[in-house]
């Protein structure tokens, strides 16, 4: 299909949920009511770029970069703000914030430059856990929402721990059991992430291994 790639319509949701995203940062320290509103909306439009791209034929490179990097980036800027409001944890999330821009990162040139058009599609063969993590969709929701759940909530329990959820003498707000319960959620995914870390970096070996062995086999030939 040909066209204007900057035009097509999952590129278009994405440029929405980059400015949705950054009118959320911008009311980050003072209005948590806003802020979660627009973060919401910017997550919430991830569910359709993808949809579209198959529907019309708009799969590209250039929006699979896009679809990665702004998840990647909405988490970071998210983690920077939770760095101000929880400073003594300021090491976790700076943490949290390498991992995940550098094995997804990784991931994503070691994917392309095997072939694949996203860092979803892995190949049967691969490690078995990425396999099952990308190709199956409930997994990989449930983790993925669970994960931006866990730093959502750290943000909105600095306001308030919300509505109180009757549970006798272990009543807690809605945002804090929420909390609670996406933590260990989101602590298998950064285990998922310091894997597909691992299987990248030796993705990206294999191929080195690969181009010196053609280099050498050309050069002998030269000889």
């Amino acid at each position: 299909m040909t066209g204007n790639i900057y035009l097509f319509v999952p590129n278009v949701i994405d440029y929405f949920r980059v400015i949705f995203a950054f009118v959320s940062f911008y009311y980050m320290p003072f209005d948590y009511i806003k802020a979660s509103a627009f973060y919401l909306l910017s997550g919430f439009l991830d569910a359709f770029d993808g949809h579209f791209a198959r529907m019309l034929d708009q799969g590209t490179k250039l929006g699979a970069m896009l679809d990665m990097l702004i998840d990647r980036i909405t988490t970071m800027c998210l983690c920077a703000a939770l760095c101000q409001f929880y400073p003594r944890y300021m090491l976790f999330f700076q943490f949290a914030m390498a991992l995940d821009i550098f094995s997804h990162w990784l991931h994503l040139h070691s994917s392309m430059m095997k072939g694949s058009d996203s860092h979803k599609k892995i190949d049967l063969s691969a490690n078995p856990i990425l396999r099952h993590y990308y190709h199956n969709k409930t997994i990989l929701f449930t983790m993925c929402a669970a994960n931006e759940l866990f730093f959502c909530m750290l943000y909105l329990v600095h306001f308030t721990p919300g509505p109180v959820v009757p549970l006798g003498p272990l009543s807690v707000g809605i945002f804090t059991l929420i909390l609670y319960i996406s933590a260990p959620i989101s602590l298998a995914k950064n285990s998922i992430s310091v894997i597909q870390l691992i299987a990248a970096a030796e993705n990206m070996a294999t191929i080195d291994r690969e181009e010196r062995v053609k280099k050498a086999a050309e050069q002998a030939k030269q000889k």
